[in-house]
């Protein structure tokens, strides 16, 4: 049965699981709105709009 010779450091270990890991790049959908791009499932930033309705006041916010 095959043992390891020696401790495997965290460094090593680390390297070895990471060189399958790609970064991949966040998912963007068009708001039906303003037409910007924004995060699925959440409001716009630009006109505060989500799922057709207004639900933050963009003009009160900018005024801050």
């Amino acid at each position: 049965m095959a043992v390891p010779k020696g401790k495997v450091s965290k460094a090593r270990r680390n390297s070895r699981n990471s060189a399958n890991f790609k970064a991949t790049a966040p998912t963007l959908v068009e708001c039906p709105q303003c037409h910007e791009l924004k995060a699925p499932h959440t409001a716009c930033k630009k006109c505060g709009t989500y799922k057709n309705q207004t639900v933050i006041d963009v003009e009160k916010n900018k005024k801050k």
